[in-house]
């Protein structure tokens, strides 16, 4: 509720102005003097001044000074009556909003009153808003040095690359990473590219810049470096620029490799050992050194099973370790898909027959050859197609289809089995994981089948996924890039 005070030394304004004031349901109190005006506004706020020009002692002119000087946030409307339009427009000019003539109607007493009043909300209003905005700023400004302050502060080289390849922004630890000297900023991604050290990095922000995320290890004297590089995009979609994280994973590298030299030397320190008992088994279950009962051939078959599982996880171990050491495609020679699809057909039908399980190969004319390692994309679908019978059950289907998709060759792995859980999907080529469930507990299995197919294909620039539903079954896709072939 505005509150108003009513300065005039003539009692009938001052009681009028109030009786028509109070009607509106507005606060209004009254003085006859400037000095007891300036009392009221000593004592109490007010958002609205009615003030005389001509009064005895001081004026109308010496109030509307102090109150400005003292009091700004008051609005003034001087009420003029013997005065002429030139002390009213000397008034206005000394900081009134406006003025009010004697004798005056009611209505037009409440007119002036009302638009003062909405200027001063507008005023309140405005200066809320600046106060937010200022406010806004302030945080603006701090959560800007807050971020700036971590992002120099991080472990982890940061660069950052506007919609138009500039660059906007990057922390040391980006330098020292890529062992590089500080650049400007006005630089774009197609002006570093040019520079040697900037050449792998580069090409795959431009990569991109198109759509998808990459991420890739990269050398750089003596480091291994991990790149995550990600699009960024509004709310709406639209492209904003480009953000890459370098992160040192030379130690985590370090300890792998002594990791899997670890592994690799058991399990060749195994190996023959294992094969050996293998073969005794053999020979005793075979009856060459003497007849046994039932009971000792039941329990000699399942040490026997047990060794065997045992020797398949050594030479899981041995080919995952000369993987991971980067022996994969050492043999590259043009090779034709539908004669290694079909050789795994034949090999596994068998299996696939004790089950009574239709094993289906179907493949369009004329598939082109590709240039690889015969033994090792021969053991992806080796792995993949047996995975498909050990997981469906008797009566079902596993089948293999084959085609080109855009610069790739397809080939489909499918069948109508047990199938995959939501969350496990993301884990399967993992190392050493397995799905476990009632249905899965019989299945024997390394673990090591799927990770050792995954970096078989990425060893051939290639990609594997999986598509599943519990109940339904499961389709491995993999991809072999048509640049290689022959």
């Amino acid at each position: 509720m505005a509150s108003i005070l009513v300065v005039d030394d003539e009692k009938i304004i001052r009681d009028g102005c109030e009786r028509i004031l109070l009607k509106e349901g507005w606060q209004v109190k009254t003085a006859s003097s400037g000095a007891e005006g300036l009392e009221h506004l000593k004592a109490s706020p007010f958002d609205l001044l009615l003030l005389d020009l001509k009064m005895p002692g001081l004026s109308g002119m010496e109030m509307l000074q102090q109150v400005k000087e003292l009091y700004p946030e008051v609005i003034v409307i001087v009420i003029t009556g013997y005065a002429t339009v030139e002390s009213a427009v000397a008034a206005m000019k000394a900081g009134a909003y406006d003025f009010i003539s004697k004798p005056f109607l009611p209505d037009q007493l409440r007119i002036v009153v009302r638009r003062a009043l909405e200027k001063k909300a507008l005023e309140w209003e405005a200066e809320l808003l600046r106060r937010e905005r200022e406010k806004g700023l302030r945080k603006i400004a701090e959560e800007k040095s807050k971020i700036k302050t971590i992002i120099q502060s991080m472990a982890d080289g940061v660069l950052v690359i506007d919609h138009e390849g500039h660059i906007v922004l990057y922390n040391p630890a980006f330098l020292r990473l890529l062992k590089i000297p500080a650049f400007p900023f006005d630089q774009t991604i197609d002006d570093l590219i040019a520079q040697e050290e900037w050449r792998e990095l580069g090409r795959h922000i431009k990569q991109v810049q198109e759509g998808t995320p990459v991420s890739l290890e990269m050398a750089r004297g003596g480091l291994t470096l991990m790149a995550h590089i990600t699009p960024v995009r509004s709310e709406e979609g639209e492209f904003l620029g480009t953000v890459a994280v370098l992160r040192d994973i030379s130690m985590l590298k370090a300890i792998d490799q002594m990791k899997s030299d670890f592994v690799a030397m058991v399990a060749h320190e195994l190996r023959s050992p294992l094969a050996s008992i293998e073969q005794q088994l053999a020979v005793i279950l075979a009856g060459i050194l003497g007849e046994i009962n039932q009971k000792q051939q039941e329990m000699l078959g399942r040490a026997k099973e047990r060794t065997h599982a045992l020797l398949n996880l050594i030479s899981d171990l041995l080919d995952l370790s000369k993987i991971e050491a980067g022996f994969v495609v050492q043999h590259k020679e043009p090779i034709c898909i539908e004669e290694i699809l079909t050789k795994v057909v034949e090999i596994l039908r068998p299996q696939a027959e004790a089950k009574n399980i239709a094993l289906e190969l179907t493949l369009p004319p004329s598939l082109p050859q590709l240039l690889g390692d015969r033994r090792n994309i021969e053991e992806v679908f080796l792995n993949l197609v047996s995975n498909g019978i050990k997981y469906t059950a008797e009566g079902g289907r596993v089948w293999l289809s084959g085609g080109i998709q855009g610069s790739y060759l397809l080939v489909e792995v499918g069948d109508n089995g047990m199938g995959i859980p939501a969350e496990d999907l993301p884990h399967i080529f993992d190392k050493f994981y397995r799905v476990k469930n009632v249905q899965t507990r019989r299945i024997t299995g390394t673990g090591l089948g799927l990770p050792i197919a995954k970096r078989i294909v990425e060893a051939h620039l290639g990609t594997i996924e999986v598509q599943s539903q519990v109940g339904v079954g499961s389709i491995f896709r993999v991809y072999l890039p048509l640049n290689l072939s022959a």
